[in-house]
């Protein structure tokens, strides 16, 4: 009876530590499995606005939130020189500024993504202006960028000029990404759509031309203005108008030319809005070889002929002289209609206004928000300084923006308040302002944003704690292992119950 009971033990110990084996092995392999990134992606994106060129890289995990990558900035280099725009005679001459940025970029991405990494250039209003002046020369600077691309380990996906209201929507997507209002992380640490939160709008001023862009408050009623964007799977229709021409570096030209136009003296004219003090030699084609100031050439233009500026820092004339760059009689007094006869829907809740709105600020020593009287007193307190007395003022000192910030500062006020409809009461809704972390508010991370609706999604790369073959391995032998024993304790059972039922034969010794 010992021999069979020692042989039951063994076999149930065994089973029992097969199940408990197999269900641990299967607890861990399912919930220790590791989810590996695939990795990061970069994108490369050239800013090429109308005074410079700025290169943006930008990474995101290879998994993407809802077909959109959650991308962020990782690097920035702005190109030496002007805008490429300038290289309309010498569009050989590009490579040169464009090497110092790219080989610092080539560091930055590692080596064995460099043929992956996709780059993209867009052109904005400098190139619009070029092409619409020059369309053979605009397409010769796109060639020689191509080429140089072709030279580049990345792949290259085109250089496009973009139109205005797409730039007007990427810095939407932009300042609207940066903040949080598409995405947020929740208590677990992933990506969600936060609850009912509102958009801001975007405030863009370039050199050549500034953007409005908004979500209205009634998008159907003002359909054909509005654009519809897709990201994080919802739809998002905005309100967005560039101004061709209401950049901060044109719109400074339009006043030069109307300056010579009312003085009397062609040779020497005063500019209120130079400081007091300052002088400077323009060449007529500084001014006039632009599109945006061809309709006041003057008869007797000479494109080398020199006009010497005088500033006289006089606060009340400047605002009086910025009024006639604006058109408006055009609207004839409708509400809905700023300036320049184009259709604008109310302005309504927080913008952000960013790139020559934050440096014009940057220099009055304004940021974030504060109140228009706030604005107004400091601008008119800029505004009368003299030449020399700037130096001590601004934060970094560079000639061709200290005499124009005041200029700048005028127009902003104009734009803003005559043009969009701020007012005393709704100035403090615009927050001015350069980057959010890292990353710099600017139209090209929208610009990539959209793009990577394009870019597949890799699979999820799974690592489990055992090797599958190892795993199923162990499973097949511990199972049978469990079930040798289950059968082995059925066989000692049945053997057990069959040596009860046998009758007990008692043998009876009768006497003879």
């Amino acid at each position: 009876r010992m021999l069979t009971r020692t042989p039951s033990v063994v076999a149930q110990v065994f089973l029992l530590l097969s199940i408990v084996l197999v269900i641990a092995i299967a607890v861990i392999q399912i919930n220790q499995q590791q989810v590996l990134s695939p990795g990061l992606k970069y994108g490369i994106v050239l800013d090429a606005g109308s005074s410079r060129t700025t290169v943006y890289v930008y990474e995101w995990p290879a998994e993407k939130e809802n077909n959109t990558g959650v991308v962020s900035q990782t690097f920035k280099c702005n190109v030496k020189g002007p805008g490429i725009s300038s290289y309309e005679s010498s569009p050989g001459a590009l490579a040169k500024p464009l090497d110092d940025c790219l080989n610092k970029v080539k560091e930055r991405i590692p080596v064995h993504l460099h043929k992956n990494t996709s780059v993209y250039l867009g052109a904005t209003a400098g190139m619009r202006l070029l092409r619409l002046q020059n369309e053979s020369a605009a397409n010769e600077v796109l060639a020689s960028i191509q080429n140089y691309f072709r030279a580049q380990p990345f792949e290259f996906r085109g250089a496009q000029i973009i139109t205005g209201p797409e730039e007007g929507v990427y810095g939407w997507i932009t300042a609207n990404y940066l903040m949080g209002n598409f995405l947020e992380r929740n208590l677990w640490r992933t990506w969600v759509h936060p609850y009912r939160k509102e958009t801001v709008g975007a405030l863009d001023l370039g050199g050549a031309s500034t953007q409005i862009s908004f979500i209205p408050e009634d998008p159907e009623e003002h359909f054909n203005s509005t654009l519809q964007v897709k990201l994080y799977g919802y739809n998002y229709n905005v309100y967005t108008h560039s101004y061709q021409c209401y950049g901060r570096d044109e719109a400074e030209r339009r006043l030069l030319a109307l300056l010579l136009q009312k003085s009397n003296a062609s040779a020497n004219v005063d500019n209120p809005c130079y400081p007091q003090n300052y002088n400077t030699a323009l060449t007529m084609k500084y001014f006039f070889g632009s599109l945006c100031t061809q309709s006041l050439r003057p008869a007797n233009y000479y494109p080398n002929q020199l006009v010497n500026f005088h500033g006289t820092g006089d606060p009340g004339l400047c605002q009086e002289m910025v009024s006639f760059l604006f058109n408006f009689t055009a609207c004839r007094g409708r509400e809905d209609c700023p300036f320049n006869g184009i259709h604008q829907p109310k302005a309504k809740g927080k913008f952000v206004a960013f790139s020559g709105f934050y440096y014009t600020m940057n220099a009055l020593n304004l940021s974030g928000h504060f109140s228009l009287d706030d604005f107004n007193s400091s601008m008119w307190f800029f505004c009368s300084q003299s030449w020399a007395q700037l130096k001590f003022i601004l934060p970094k000192f560079e000639e061709i923006y200290a005499r124009s910030y005041c200029f700048s500062a005028n127009f902003i006020y104009y734009l803003l308040v005559h043009g969009y409809n701020f007012n005393a009461e709704t100035w403090p809704q615009v927050h001015f302002q350069k980057e959010v972390g890292n990353s710099s508010i600017a139209w090209s991370l929208g610009y990539m944003l959209s793009l990577t609706n394009m870019i597949p999604a890799e699979g999820k790369l799974i690592q489990l704690p055992l090797k599958p073959s190892l795993f199923a391995g162990l499973l097949v032998f511990l199972t049978a292992t469990a079930l040798l024993c289950l059968l082995f304790l059925v066989y000692l059972c049945i053997l057990s119950h069959h040596r009860k039922n046998i009758p007990h034969v008692e043998h009876v010794f009768i006497p003879e």
